[in-house]
C-alpha cells in the first residue's frame, strides 16, 4: 500500500511547510493563495505536489486534494500539524492489520482548549459517537472515497458561508455511505496552536451556523440536539449569550430554508 498526505493550507510556502510538518511520504498541498502557483519537490522519502490556487474554502481544498490523490491510503491534515517521525509507518500498519476499516481516525496531540477527543483503543465508530472527531486526524482507503462519492462540503468550515461543521458532516456522509469507521489510539503527531482563522468567539452567528450544520446533521432531531449541545456546554459558550438566546440562534439556523445543504 501507498500513503499520501493531504494538505490544507493557506498563504504557506510549500517548501517550508513540507520541512515545518515533518512530511515524508508523499503528499500533496492545497495552498490558498493569491499567487497561483504549481511545483512538485522531494521530502524525506517522498515527493510533494503543490498548489497554490485563489480559491476558498477548506472543503474545496480538501476535496481539491482528494481528487488528484493516487495513493492507497491518505491522510487529511492541516498546516498547523507536525507530523511524528513514524507516522507513515504507523498509519499503514493500522490498515494493514484492520483490512475491515475504510477509515481510521487516528490521536493528535492537541491543547487542552480544542481537544474533543482522545482514543484509547481500537473501537469502532457508530452514528452516537462520530461527531466529536476532526478531519486532521482522519486517514481512509482513498478507493473507498471515490466509490462511494463522499466529499467534503463547500458550505461549512473555515472560508465558507457556515464557519464549522464540514469534519463532522463528512463523517456523517461516510456513514450515511456504508463506510467503516474505526477509532486508533495510535498517534501521528501534534497541533501547533494557534489563533483560529475562523473561530472569533461564541457570538451570534457561531450558533446560527450551528444551527444550519445541526439540520444537516440530525434532520427533525436538530432542535433537540441543539439543546442538549447547549445545555452540556452551557458554561463555556453561554456567557455572553445566555442559553435561551442560543438555542434561539441555533433555532434560525436549522430552520433557515434558504440554507441549501
Amino acid at each position: 500500500m501507498t500513503l499520501q498526505v493531504l494538505v490544507a493550507a493557506v498563504g504557506q510556502r510549500p517548501r517550508e511547510l513540507a520541512t515545518q510538518m515533518h512530511i515524508s511520504s508523499d503528499a500533496i498541498i492545497i495552498n490558498q493563495d493569491d499567487h497561483l502557483e504549481y511545483e512538485e519537490f522531494n521530502s524525506g522519502a517522498g515527493q510533494v505536489r503543490a498548489y497554490s490556487l485563489a480559491e476558498r474554502g477548506v472543503g474545496l481544498s480538501r476535496n481539491t486534494g482528494l481528487l488528484r490523490a493516487t495513493a492507497d491510503i491518505i491522510l487529511f491534515s492541516d498546516d498547523d500539524i507536525v507530523l511524528q517521525d513514524d507516522y507513515a509507518d504507523t498509519i499503514m500498519a493500522e490498515f494493514a492489520a484492520h483490512p475491515e476499516a475504510d477509515i481510521i481516525i487516528f490521536n493528535v496531540r492537541v491543547d487542552e482548549r480544542r481537544r474533543t477527543y482522545e482514543n484509547k483503543d481500537y473501537r469502532r465508530i457508530r452514528w452516537h459517537n462520530y461527531s466529536r472527531y476532526p478531519t486532521y486526524g482522519i486517514a481512509a482507503r482513498r478507493g473507498r472515497l471515490h466509490e462511494t462519492r463522499v466529499t467534503f462540503s463547500l458550505l461549512f468550515g473555515g472560508g465558507a458561508p457556515y464557519s464549522s461543521g464540514e469534519d463532522s458532516i463528512f463523517l456523517h456522509d461516510c456513514l450515511k455511505k456504508g463506510l467503516k469507521l474505526y477509532a486508533s489510539p495510535r498517534y501521528i503527531g501534534s497541533e501547533t496552536y494557534r489563533q483560529s482563522t475562523w473561530f472569533s468567539g461564541y457570538s451570534e452567528k457561531f450558533f446560527h451556523d450551528r444551527g444550519v450544520a445541526y439540520r444537516q446533521l440530525y434532520g427533525r432531531l436538530a432542535k433537540p440536539f441543539a439543546l442538549r449541545f447547549l445545555w452540556t456546554k452551557r458554561a463555556e459558550m453561554c456567557q455572553e449569550i445566555s442559553v435561551r438566546s442560543a438555542y434561539k440562534l441555533m433555532k434560525s439556523g436549522i430552520m433557515n430554508e434558504q440554507a441549501v445543504v
